[in-house]
C-alpha cells in the first residue's frame, strides 16, 4: 500500500470516528428541555405528559403501613420475618444466626446470586456447615429465581454452604 493511500485510508477512518461521537453526544447547544430519547415512556404514549402521575400511584399511598415498614427493613429482617412465620423449628433457630443479607432485593432471574453473613465461626469445617444448608433451603422458599445461587458465609466471610433458589 502506498503512502498516499494510506493518509486518505487514515483520513477516512478519523472522520468516521469524529462523526460517530458527535452523533453520540448530541446536538451540543446547552438547551434542557431538548429530548434525545428514542422511545416515550408509557405515560407519553398515552396522550399525557411526562409529568402526568399514573393512575396507581393513589393506589401505593393507600398500602397499609406494615407493607411499608417491611419494604424499609433490612434484607436480614425480611428474611428473618419470612423464617418466623413460615419455616421449621430448625430453620427459625438456623436463621437467628443471620446478621446481614446482600442482592436479595434485585433479580433478572439470568444471574442472581445473593450473599447471606452470619455469626458462626470455623469456616467449612466448623460448626456452621449443617445449619447454613437449612439457611439456603429457608433463602430458597423466601426468593425464588431461575437462575439463582445463595451463598452463606461465616463471622470472617469464609464459605460455609451454598445452595440454589
Amino acid at each position: 500500500m502506498g503512502m498516499k493511500t494510506k493518509i486518505a485510508l487514515g483520513a477516512v477512518v478519523g472522520i468516521a470516528v469524529i462523526g460517530a461521537l458527535s452523533a453520540n453526544a448530541g446536538d451540543g447547544d446547552g438547551d434542557a428541555k431538548s429530548d434525545n430519547r428514542t422511545s416515550a415512556s408509557a405515560g407519553e404514549k398515552a396522550g399525557g405528559s411526562s409529568e402526568a402521575k399514573p393512575a396507581d400511584d393513589k393506589a401505593a399511598e393507600d398500602k397499609p403501613a406494615e407493607d411499608k415498614a417491611e419494604k424499609k427493613a433490612s434484607q436480614a429482617d425480611q428474611f428473618k420475618a419470612f423464617v418466623q412465620k413460615n419455616g421449621t423449628s430448625k430453620e427459625k433457630d438456623a436463621v437467628s444466626h443471620v446478621t446481614k443479607v446482600q442482592g436479595a432485593d434485585e433479580q433478572n432471574d439470568i444471574l442472581d446470586a445473593a450473599d447471606v453473613y452470619t455469626d458462626f465461626t470455623g469456616g467449612i469445617m466448623g460448626e456452621g456447615t449443617g445449619p447454613a444448608k437449612l439457611i439456603a433451603s429457608a433463602f430458597a422458599d423466601w426468593k425464588d429465581s431461575e437462575n439463582g445461587l445463595v451463598t452463606i458465609y461465616d463471622a470472617d466471610g469464609e464459605l460455609l454452604g451454598n445452595g440454589q433458589f
